[in-house]
């Protein structure tokens, strides 16, 4: 049987990759930070099938360990401090995790077992203020916050121990991909979960910054199956895994308070405090590479993502649960 470890297996993406390796007959390793604030809500339906072990990016000393213990087969990177907003506030940390936390899993693999593959979760942000559009695995990469900057040099890292020790590790440059599952920071969740509590009686505003950025957004199950196929691809090369389709943040609001049987213009204020010091306008990417040589292509549409994250954030407050 084989065994994957998962950093951030707490997170979206981790949630979603576990159940899918799971399904494949893979063992799963979760790796978790001991803190306080640790949710678990995301895998509680698999922690029964689930090992989840201590480890940290920020200390080398504990992934040594936890690599040993474990032995895993492949490991997948997906621990940061993942909100573009955040890394404004907290730039140093955000290094430290997001760039420097590759670095030293990389180092650990290298000196614990040379043959475990990895996958990095790499991120569109890097491609920031866009040279060409769309975005492929060639584009210049043009980083416009911290988040980008530091996602850039984890890129750049994993490309440099794959050609420096020979490791089979890949990057998967992955667009936005969303899900019901998504924090509540991250402005689609903010509006669907908003036009949830609009629809039950329980909000009357919903307060964004600039609704004419555009992204590239997927369904975060389509792009968990990717990152497992580049990671078994024969040869360890880096894809760009993404629709292909461009949407604006207003284009997602009328469909999600369309689905409520709302008009958004009725509820949205556009405040200043959510606007970032350099925004990012446009990406979109062309994933023409992995559909040729990974077979892989996005399943869920644009607006069955929304939809689903609509009725999920409806269906949360009617029981009751209390969203995260």
């Amino acid at each position: 049987m084989p065994k994957a470890l998962i950093t951030g297996i707490t997170g979206q993406d981790g949630s979603y990759l576990a159940e899918f390796l799971l399904a494949q007959g893979y063992e799963v390793v979760g790796m978790v930070r001991r803190s306080s604030t640790i949710n678990f809500h995301r895998i509680e339906h698999i922690q029964e099938r689930i090992t989840l072990t201590p480890g940290d990016l920020l200390d080398q000393v504990s992934l040594i360990h936890m690599l040993e213990e474990h032995r895993p087969d492949e490991v997948y990177n997906l621990a940061a401090q993942s909100f573009v907003q955040t890394s404004w506030a907290q730039p140093v940390f955000t290094g430290e995790a997001t760039a420097l936390g590759v670095t030293r899993l990389l180092d650990a693999i290298r000196i614990v077992d040379p043959q475990i593959r990895f996958y990095q979760a790499s991120s569109s942000e890097m491609f920031g203020k866009v040279v060409e559009t769309p975005q492929r695995e060639t584009t210049p990469f043009y980083p416009r916050s911290p988040y980008g900057v530091a996602k850039v040099y984890g890129h750049w890292i994993t490309v440099n121990y794959r050609e420096s020790y020979g490791l089979h590790a890949v990057s998967g440059i992955l667009f936005n991909h969303e899900s019901p599952r998504r924090g509540l920071e991250f402005v689609t969740r903010k509006i669907t979960h908003q036009v949830a509590r609009i629809k039950l009686g329980l909000s009357r505003e919903l307060r964004l910054g600039n609704l004419d950025a555009r992204r590239d957004w997927g369904f975060a199950g389509d792009y968990v199956k990717a990152m497992w196929t580049m990671v078994n691809h024969d040869r360890p090369v880096d894809y760009v895994i993404a629709t292909g389709e461009t949407h604006s943040v207003e284009e997602f609001l009328n469909l999600a308070f369309n689905h409520a049987g709302l008009d958004w213009r009725d509820y949205v204020v556009q405040d200043p405090r959510f606007m970032r010091p350099a925004e990012v306008d446009l990406l979109v990417g062309d994933a023409t590479k992995a559909g040729r040589e990974l077979g892989w292509e996005p399943q869920v549409t644009f607006a069955g993502l929304v939809q689903m994250m609509v009725d999920a954030d409806v269906k949360m407050l009617q029981d009751g649960v209390t969203p995260v």
